[in-house]
């Protein structure tokens, strides 16, 4: 046994892990070169020797799940890499107009034939709300309900998604609801599929950046995109949705967050899934509204997440061999991989899902939250 192997070991004890255990959050290696590797590359490398079939788990989600309850994270000293990366998150905005381009080219535009398999037929790729809900398609229209409730929406009312996705929250509001809204989304794959999937209800669907958005709606909505907006561009993220939303207005932001404040993300997500994204922490969002809005109510449901990740992955894994002819078997491991490990993050509950409601001047006599 070598020395990495045996620090490996000696880590993985304190989150009750075994190597070539037959638990579910126990590990299988197949390569001896990972020790060295994941020891030197942390996160980074864990991922990317998990990609190469270097290791599996019994449970991935399990494994994770462990891992981060016992903050094993802690363990591993950050490389000069992941350093750099820090510094250069510290000093340059990599969520400009341009830069924020990136995750919609290689993460949203991955394809339609995906999405429709991984998400069924709402099409909502955020966290559903599981309270009464018992499949998937309830928990995604119970979420958007909940959205319409906290808002009060009513027939008639203009809406303005930013960050629309695939237009699934439009299309509820408009049918079950009467509202008509407005969806900015800078995804092409996603504006084209959410222009038919919303077709003949009053919903308008944009390929633009939040940021020139102008005009005021009744109420604002945001549905997973604030975490692509990045740390230095919260605040213009809060001025625009202070500047477009009417006096007697909500805005509801609903996003995943960290419990504690970073300016840079996962290394592995980073790279591989969601380029120049990071999630925001409490104080982030508090300090960034600062002035703005009132805080009305602050809804944590993270729990949920875990639910909705694996039943994504169940779909996913279900599709794998009609979109094999399309994507390679590196590509299952790795999108098996950023499931499984965000659905053990969110049952460790080191990541959260909040949904805020926000209004510029405060409810007269109180906000009453809804759940």
């Amino acid at each position: 046994m070598t020395s990495a192997h045996k620090l490996a070991e000696d880590i993985l004890k304190k989150a009750d892990i075994e190597i070539g255990g037959t638990r579910p959050g126990d590990v299988v290696v197949h390569d001896d070169s990972v020790y060295t590797r994941v020891l030197a590359g942390g996160t980074l490398a864990l991922g990317e020797s998990y990609m190469d079939g270097d290791w599996d788990a019994n449970e991935l989600d399990t494994f994770v799940s462990k891992v981060m309850r016992a903050r094993l994270d802690k363990e591993l000293k950050p490389s000069f890499g992941l350093l750099l990366t820090y510094l250069w998150a510290r000093l340059f905005n990599q969520q400009t107009k341009t830069g924020s381009k990136r995750v919609a080219l290689e993460h949203y535009d991955l394809g339609n034939d995906l999405y429709e398999a991984m998400l069924g037929p709402t099409m909502g790729y955020t966290c559903g709300y599981w309270k009464d809900a018992k499949t998937l398609d309830e928990a995604q229209d119970a979420k958007h309900d909940l959205i319409c409730r906290k808002i009060g929406l009513k027939k008639g009312d203009r809406v303005l998604d930013i960050g629309c996705g695939w237009g699934s929250f439009l299309k509820f509001a408009a049918e079950k609801y009467g509202a008509e809204g407005v969806g900015v989304t800078i995804s092409k794959e996603q504006a084209e599929y959410a222009r038919e999937f919303c077709k003949g209800l009053p919903v308008e669907i944009r390929i633009q950046d939040y940021r020139d958005v102008s005009e005021q709606f009744d109420h604002i909505i945001s549905i997973g995109m604030f975490e692509h907006v990045g740390v230095k561009n919260y605040r213009t993220y809060f001025e625009v949705a202070n500047r477009c939303l009417k006096k007697d207005g909500f805005f509801l932001l609903h996003t995943i967050g960290q419990n504690e404040s970073h300016v840079y993300g996962d290394p592995w997500l980073s790279k591989y899934i969601f380029p120049n994204s990071v999630l925001p922490s409490p104080k982030f969002v508090a300090t960034a509204l600062e002035d703005l809005f009132v805080m009305e109510d602050w809804h944590n449901f993270g729990p949920y997440y875990d639910k909705t990740l694996m039943a994504w992955f169940e779909n996913f894994d279900k599709a794998w061999p009609a979109l094999k002819g399309k994507y390679d078997e590196r590509f299952y491991r790795m999108w098996k991989y950023y499931l499984l490990m965000c659905a053990g993050l969110f049952r460790a509950r080191s990541t959260q899902l909040w949904q805020i409601v926000l209004s510029k001047n405060g409810v007269p006599g109180g906000y009453t939250s809804v759940r």
